[in-house]
């Protein structure tokens, strides 16, 4: 049997495409999805129960190189039945595909069943988005002049400013914020960098932060916001700070996290009158696909307004 081990398959997406822990970690659980369905599908292994996960997927790579075009929508119908989305069903295929491509690129596989397959369907919802009023009573939830609260209306203002997503923000350093051109060094995904804009809000309260943020554990470090020990800020943490203030300032919503910041501003900056690529660019999109999701929003708004300003509505 060829082996198939995925380790250099996750180190190519680490190293060659640059792809992020977070990442590696969601293509791991999809193809160890897809492998205990095979496995379940023909009974191909008897496993022990103690065996570890990355074990029983490298066991289950050997039959990549039987399986068919049939047992692919055989476990995208099974994802589907289960009660996940059109969303996830499509990922786990987007999976699939990578995995197949690297695999046959390197020689260990001959056919690739999924090259003729169709992504399912997939019906866009519409992100959820704070209006500017809501936005304003966020940031202003965030009223003590304590070192914590310095800090949490700097990271809000910055992420409402600059529509950063969590892990971004969590990841900037020191040099990256040029406070003469008003701009910002962004660290996106696949470590590709983009300068975006701060606007005189973000850059009033980040300076205010920056100058008491020894206040919080005397960092040595370069990451610029930290938690009361001094140590980075973590992604999770980040959306706690979020959620926290959300819950006191908008306790009617329960949809608030970093991203809802995200879509807030990329749907205010196209009200606003600013160009889908312009907004793209800001955002880190690589496709003006996935930039255009907010137009439909602006519509809405539209529609929205219309409805309530025209007598004969």
């Amino acid at each position: 049997m060829i082996d198939l081990s995925l380790e250099i398959f996750f180190e190519h997406l680490r190293v060659e495409r640059g792809l992020s822990e977070h990442t590696i970690r969601a293509y791991e659980c999809d193809l160890e999805h897809f492998c205990d369905f095979i496995l379940n599908r023909y009974q191909a292994f008897t496993l022990e129960a103690e065996e570890t996960r990355k074990q029983r997927i490298v066991a289950s790579l050997d039959l990549l190189k039987d399986v068919t075009k049939n047992d692919i929508r055989s476990f995208l119908a099974h994802v589907q039945s289960s009660g996940s989305s059109t969303k996830t069903a499509s990922r786990k295929l987007s999976a699939l595909k990578t995995v197949y491509r690297f695999f046959i690129r390197q020689g260990l596989l001959q056919k690739n069943p999924v090259l003729s397959l169709r992504t399912p369907k997939q019906r866009r919802d519409l992100p959820a988005v704070l209006t500017v009023e809501e936005v304003m009573r966020l940031l202003e939830a965030v009223d003590g002049d304590d070192p914590i609260s310095i800090r949490d209306r700097a990271l809000l203002e910055v992420l409402y400013s600059t529509g950063m997503r969590a892990n971004e923000s969590a990841m900037l350093t020191l040099s990256s914020i040029d406070f003469q051109s008003g701009l910002i060094r962004v660290l996106g995904k696949r470590r590709k960098e983009r300068l975006v804009p701060l606007g005189s809000y973000a850059i009033q309260f980040l300076t205010k932060y920056l100058f008491i943020r020894k206040e919080l554990g005397n960092p040595t470090h370069n990451i610029v916001f930290v938690n009361a020990r001094g140590g980075p800020l973590t992604t999770r943490s980040i959306q706690r700070i979020v959620e926290k203030y959300s819950r006191q300032a908008l306790p009617w919503r329960d949809d608030v996290s970093p991203h809802t910041l995200r879509h807030s501003f990329a749907t205010h900056m196209l009200n606003g009158g600013a160009d889908l690529r312009v907004v793209q660019e800001i955002l880190g999109h690589e496709q003006l696909s996935t930039t255009q999701i907010y137009t439909h929003v602006s519509i809405e708004h539209l529609r929205e307004v219309y409805q309530r300003a025209h007598p004969h509505a």
